[in-house]
């Protein structure tokens, strides 16, 4: 039987990501996407861009791993921005909302820190919902082949995706 939230938990809790998160979080992403997430394009933006542990989350149930989010600082042209990504919840736990909570979580702390949008690599029926467009996005080139439609831009302030234009590389 699968394992689901404990019963006192009506939804996970969501922390900041600590350097003692980092083996949990390759299991969970593992088991999220197997060894194929090591050859997209998202994987290629993550080797040259920023970490940015500090606007990164973890959902937990208790001391059970279910969630993460993660962050990391590029540039689009001569624009900065914030790559998001990987995202991944466990299987059991998606019907609460936990994705959302994560993508939610992790935008206010990118626009708290200032990053006028959040660039990522997903399906835009379930990230339209956060915000997230390809329109802005049209002119986003990321560093190997991706299916221009699934490049999609979250602004953070006003005009914050207007003129994203060129290659993403790192800041």
């Amino acid at each position: 039987m699968p394992m689901t939230l404990s019963a006192a938990a009506q939804a996970p809790t969501l922390k900041l990501e600590q350097d003692q998160d980092g083996p949990a979080i390759e299991i969970l992403l593992d088991h999220a996407f197997g060894p194929g997430r090591f050859t997209k394009v998202s994987e290629r933006v993550r080797e040259i861009a920023e970490f940015r542990q500090d606007l990164s989350f973890c959902a937990w149930d208790e001391s059970r791993l279910v969630g993460c989010v993660r962050m990391t600082r590029i540039r689009v042209g001569g624009t900065e921005a914030i790559f998001l990504g990987p995202l991944a919840v466990a299987a059991d736990v998606r019907k609460f909302g936990t994705g959302g909570a994560l993508v939610q979580r992790a935008c206010e702390a990118a626009q708290a820190a200032g990053f006028a949008s959040v660039l990522l690599v997903g399906d835009e029926p379930y990230f339209s919902r956060f915000g997230f467009s390809a329109a802005p996005a049209r002119a986003v080139r990321l560093p190997g082949p991706v299916d221009q439609r699934r490049v999609l831009v979250r602004p953070l302030r006003e005009g914050g995706a207007d003129n994203l234009s060129g290659l993403v590389v790192a800041p």
